[in-house]
């Protein structure tokens, strides 16, 4: 496979996402009486979702269809702009900003769906039939979430979503016709860990953001160093694992690296969120515990599938494997379901499952 190198104004355009995945996270942060209302975590999908998309998008195009022609970089430059106005409308009072937020999604989509078309005059054969697919495909997605701008109310958000689902859907649909053109899995894998990297910053700015300076006080120190390492374990087994145990030259549509990915970004933004809720004490117990689980949870069910598929065939994980990693978590929240331990505890049986699972996934 030809070896595709990211460029650095693939990298210039990942840093326009840092400050909507914090926008994002910080919707979790929104507590009423010790919970997080269910409102805030369907607000926190519904953000999380396009941005997730919107990105998708022009990184899959790159992937398949990207050279280092003016006319893509101008292409590029031009959803950057577009971006930006998404961004800047990205608040938890949605319909305020409703109509900038749709001229920033629909400017990336539409933009995105004419380069396919472009390309489509440039390529021949398998190629210029799959270029033309996701062209008229993304086009009709981006007009039906457009039409939204004829409606008023939770009817607007459902002809939206309706749009961004079909775009997300029809690829899938259209596997076969995807598969003619694989994806360059070295390139598509090195892309998402580098937008999960930034996920990953985000849960250091939590730890940052909880850290008093006052003199003594040992338990923020002691919470810090203990999120510190449990962040460190989870980087240590998604990067090695990338680095060092999957199969780079397999060809595929990439379907499973890029939908799997959407489930281990909104994990990664939930535990930075519940790292932060945690040491500021501002949930109740029970719930902080289902949550935090629950997001881990995500995340290892994500990762598994996703490593799963291209690890190599000697470093692919037993099922008793999978019988320890969840043994081993589900005895964690059963324990502290029956009685109340110190929220730094809970950060230490966390910290202890991660440094498990990044020993086994990664030696």
């Amino acid at each position: 496979m030809e070896d595709k190198k990211v460029t650095w104004l693939e990298l210039f355009y990942d840093l326009l996402f840092v400050a909507a995945v914090a926008t994002a996270t910080h919707v979790l942060l929104h507590v009423e009486k010790g919970y997080i209302h269910p409102a805030y975590l369907l607000k926190f999908a519904l953000i999380f979702i396009p941005i997730w998309w919107a990105w998708t998008g022009q990184t899959m195009f790159i992937n398949r269809f990207g050279q280092d022609f003016l006319h893509q970089r101008i292409f590029m430059i031009l959803q950057m702009l577009f971006v930006l106005i998404m961004i800047s409308s990205l608040s938890v009072d949605f319909d305020q900003y409703y109509f900038s937020f749709l001229i920033g999604y629909i400017g990336l989509r539409a933009l995105t769906a004419i380069q396919y078309l472009v390309m489509q005059n440039l390529e021949n054969g398998d190629r210029k039939k799959v270029a033309r697919f996701l062209g008229a495909r993304f086009g009709i997605g981006a007009f039906l979430s457009f039409l939204s701008i004829f409606f008023d109310s939770w009817v607007r958000y459902a002809v939206l979503y309706a749009g961004i689902i079909v775009d997300i859907v029809l690829p899938i649909l259209g596997h076969k016709y995807l598969v003619r053109v694989t994806t360059n899995t070295a390139h598509l894998l090195e892309r998402f860990a580098l937008l999960t990297l930034i996920l990953f910053g985000e849960s250091v700015v939590s730890i940052l953001a909880v850290l008093q300076p006052q003199k003594g006080d040992w338990h923020s120190i002691l919470f810090s160093i203990i999120s510190f390492v449990l962040i460190i374990s989870m980087w240590w087994q998604y990067f090695d694992n990338v680095e060092k145990k999957v199969n780079k030259s397999i060809q595929g549509t990439g379907q499973t690296i890029v939908y799997g990915h959407l489930f281990i970004l909104m994990s990664l933004s939930m535990i930075a969120a519940s790292i932060k809720l945690m040491f500021l004490h501002e949930v109740h117990y029970t719930f902080i515990l289902y949550f935090v689980f629950g997001s881990v949870l995500l995340y290892f069910i994500a990762t598994s599938i996703v490593f799963h598929q291209y690890r190599y065939e000697q470093h692919r994980l037993k099922i008793y494997h999978l019988g320890l990693f969840l043994g081993t978590l589900a005895a964690f929240f059963i324990i502290n379901l029956i009685m109340i331990v110190p929220y730094i505890v809970i950060m230490g049986e966390l910290t202890l499952f991660f440094i498990i699972y990044a020993k086994f996934t990664t030696t």
